[in-house]
């Protein structure tokens, strides 16, 4: 029992790693496009230096098993957090815009580092019996870190210097709690490189999933509000659905990892897509009957996001050490394709059918249920 307030403390410390990844790209993202599009530039310039993000993703992710395996994931976790700060502070700093592009892609690189760490970390510190429970407590903090960024705009503006320099303030407090808190260090052995084919075959469940997750949440961010005001909702009560559907995500993750706990995973997380499915075919009935409508996104927002707290779940389960840090690496790469894919297939989809963001949510959902059934694999 000694040592249970000592397992409680690092796993604190690692989800506010985790949190700060989800509030640095929650920020970052807006902010910095709001900043481009005020001094006048296109958005095909402000999509490409979106781009470099995801670039900075990509050329990261296949390099982060070996520097996990070197530095350990509280040294790797440390030097991230205290780049994040540093990059968030340079933006303001510099004022050629072409120097935003590498930074940009810095940027990338350190949330991918953050994002991949924080899972491995706390997959290693989790005993098995409560491991959905405190994977559901992460996947809550990283929500919560997504919706901390917006709101950060909304207090402090998206102008000027001051929006930076509040998310650099909480990379280094990160950064300082991680030093005073000194959690276990956990050392992973890098064994062989892991490919794409190899990823796919250990964990093709567990990839599409993350992939859907980005795509209809970030297109669920961008699109949700403009499909409830084309449906005659007024704009702040609209948006109000986007803030509904992230506190179900936040909420509802406890509850579903307590319950995942003590069933099977593996049908656990077929109920939650043909729930997410049936939730989604129903938003356009429920967007006509007002209050209706924020409890089902509440509802559909746990629900959902929950497919993908367990996944990553079961994929802690069954895999440790440098294929662990490999396949969460890989599965981080789907959440930027996702999120790349996401809002566009939204938009096409909400131009070409009146429902169209619902039909593609709920076609997503029902594709995931159908792969779900049809594969063989545990992940």
């Amino acid at each position: 029992m000694a040592g249970r307030p000592s397992v409680w403390r690092d796993k604190t410390a690692i989800i506010l790693t985790a949190t700060i990844f989800g509030l640095t790209y929650g920020l970052s993202a807006p902010l910095i496009a709001l900043q481009l599009t005020e001094d006048g530039y296109s958005e095909t310039i402000i999509g490409f230096n979106a781009a470099m993000h995801a670039l900075g993703v990509l050329a990261i992710a296949p390099f982060l098993p070996q520097i996990v395996a070197r530095f350990g994931t509280a040294g790797t976790a440390l030097v991230a957090l205290i780049a994040g700060g540093v990059l968030l502070l340079l933006f303001p700093a510099v004022p050629l815009i072409w120097l935003w592009f590498p930074l940009r892609l810095a940027l990338g690189v350190v949330s991918e580092s953050l994002f991949v760490v924080s899972e491995t970390w706390l997959n290693q510190v989790t005993e098995e019996k409560t491991r959905a429970q405190t994977m559901a407590m992460y996947s809550a903090c990283l929500s919560l870190g997504f919706a901390l960024g917006p709101l950060i705009l909304v207090i402090a503006g998206s102008q000027g210097a001051l929006p930076f320099l509040i998310g650099a303030a909480f990379a280094l407090v990160a950064a300082a709690v991680l030093i005073w808190g000194k959690p276990k260090a956990q050392v992973v052995e890098h064994h062989t490189r892991m490919t794409l084919a190899r990823a796919w075959q250990l964990a093709p469940i567990a990839i599409v999933a993350t992939a859907l997750n980005s795509a209809m949440e970030t297109a669920g961010l961008s699109l949700l509000a403009i499909y409830a005001m084309e449906l005659g909702w007024e704009e702040k009560p609209a948006t109000l659905l986007i803030t509904t559907l992230l506190a179900g995500a936040i909420v509802l993750q406890l509850p579903i990892g307590w319950l995942a706990d003590r069933v099977d995973r593996r049908k656990f997380v077929m109920v939650l897509a043909v729930l997410s499915t049936i939730g989604a075919a129903l938003w356009p009935a429920m967007l006509s009957h007002g209050w209706l409508a924020y409890v089902l996104l509440f509802l559909w927002g746990g629900v959902f996001v929950g497919i993908y707290t367990l996944m990553i779940t079961i994929v802690g389960s069954r895999f440790k050490g440098g294929d662990l840090v490999a396949l969460y690496a890989i599965m981080s790469v789907a959440w930027g394709l996702g999120a790349l894919v996401g809002p566009p297939l939204g938009g096409l989809a909400m131009q070409s059918i009146p429902h169209g963001l619902a039909i593609f949510a709920a076609a997503g959902c029902a594709a995931f249920v159908l792969f779900l059934w049809r594969s063989k694999s545990e992940a």
